[in-house]
């Protein structure tokens, strides 16, 4: 079967299944043999708890549709286990630890989707790879993580290798070249200003002004004045959105009215339900599509059902990461982590983020990065 037909045929089954999902009240379920645990871990609350949440509900909904058709490994339900770590290193290790408990309890542990952040990810990496677990990031994207030469790892969202240089050259393709680097000190943070700031000298821009700013903190009008005296021709702003919240809204309330461009970690409703008007005009880089633009209808009811609210961004990572997942345990019919890793580094197919085809790194093969501008009150994309 050609790629076109491989696709067309995937879709449909996945039409098929969010048709059986909505039909579920009318359908018995199937019976199981067992239960196979995928453990999802990310912010499921605080200040990035609408990331956190949307990529458990996202992950929930593909495991949901995958038991109604018989679940995994002749016929064990698949149990999605949800920990938060709260956006946190220390807590994503602890996350991790009790993932590890699980496993030697005697579990069967598929493997784990998360962790949303890159700092998160790389202090609870190296426990999963000690465990032999698969783990299927949905929007980590620092590159170092798929560089340290874990069989185990992957995901499904462009590393900042690929966004760094493409948000680089669209700031200079409009006419700004004269560029202000604004940074939290942070795993994301750092990684995504090294990569831009090497894209920038490609694309023969200038960083004026390099500005780390700590992930946190209340209040960043200290370093404006620096900000005005640089007089960038435009702003780009690499770190996560309760940080760009703050600094866009300082940032305009002083009366800045200087472009900018906010990196993927701003992609999430909550930046434009905290700022409201002063989110008009913000740029925003990203490194996965709107489910809004890629899932069908079906796909929004089958998960208003199951999750009794409306899926924000991140829900697609989700969905798309476990999709991976048992996608490659559906193939290796295994649960073992190296068999499962072997069977996902062959795959190839469509999810909700796109062509699913990996590298020996874990990376996707086909990765891209879209552009959105906030228009009456919403995320509209650019023409690529």
């Amino acid at each position: 079967m050609n790629a076109m037909g491989r696709d067309g045929h995937r879709w449909r089954m996945l039409l098929g299944g969010l048709l059986l999902l909505a039909l579920a009240s009318c359908r018995s379920a199937p019976s199981f043999s067992g239960e196979a645990i995928v453990f999802v871990v990310g912010p499921l609350s605080g200040e990035q708890a609408e990331g956190g949440q949307s990529v458990a509900g996202g992950a929930r909904l593909r495991a949901e549709e995958v038991n109604r058709a018989g679940g995994v490994l002749g016929g064990r339900r698949v149990v999605v286990r949800a920990l938060n770590d709260q956006a946190d290193e220390a807590l994503a290790v602890e996350a991790a630890q009790e993932v590890a408990r699980g496993v030697r309890d005697g579990a069967t542990v598929l493997g784990v989707v998360g962790h949303y952040n890159s700092g998160t990810t790389a202090a609870a990496l190296p426990l999963y790879r000690d465990l032999g677990l698969v783990v299927v990031t949905p929007s980590a994207s620092n590159p170092q993580l798929s560089r340290a030469g874990i069989k185990t790892f992957f995901r499904v969202c462009a590393t900042d290798a690929t966004q760094g240089p493409m948000a680089a050259r669209f700031l200079v393709d409009q006419g700004w070249r004269r560029i202000a680097l604004v940074h939290t000190t942070n795993a994301y943070g750092l990684g995504l200003a090294d990569e831009f700031f090497a894209g920038l000298q490609q694309a023969s821009g200038q960083v004026v002004l390099a500005l780390p700013l700590p992930p946190g903190e209340r209040s960043f009008a200290q370093h404006l004045p620096a900000l005005r005296a640089a007089n960038p021709d435009a702003i780009f702003f690499a770190g996560d959105y309760p940080d760009g919240i703050t600094f866009v809204r300082e940032l305009r309330q002083a009366g800045l009215p200087t472009p900018l461009l906010a990196s993927d970690g701003n992609f999430v409703d909550q930046f434009i339900d905290e700022l409201g008007a002063l989110a008009e005009g913000v740029l925003i880089s990203t490194i996965t599509p709107d489910p809004r633009v890629v899932a069908p209808k079906e796909w929004f009811a089958a998960f208003q059902q199951l999750e009794q609210r409306n899926p924000g961004i991140d829900a697609t990572t989700g969905y798309s990461a476990m999709d991976v997942l048992l996608a490659g345990v559906q193939r290796a019919n295994s649960a073992s982590g190296a068999a499962i890793a072997e069977a996902i580094r062959s795959l190839e197919f469509t999810s909700l983020v796109g062509r699913i085809a990996y590298d020996s790194n874990g990376d996707l093969r086909e990765q891209r990065v879209f552009f959105y501008r906030v228009e009456g009150g919403r995320f509209r994309q650019l023409a690529s």
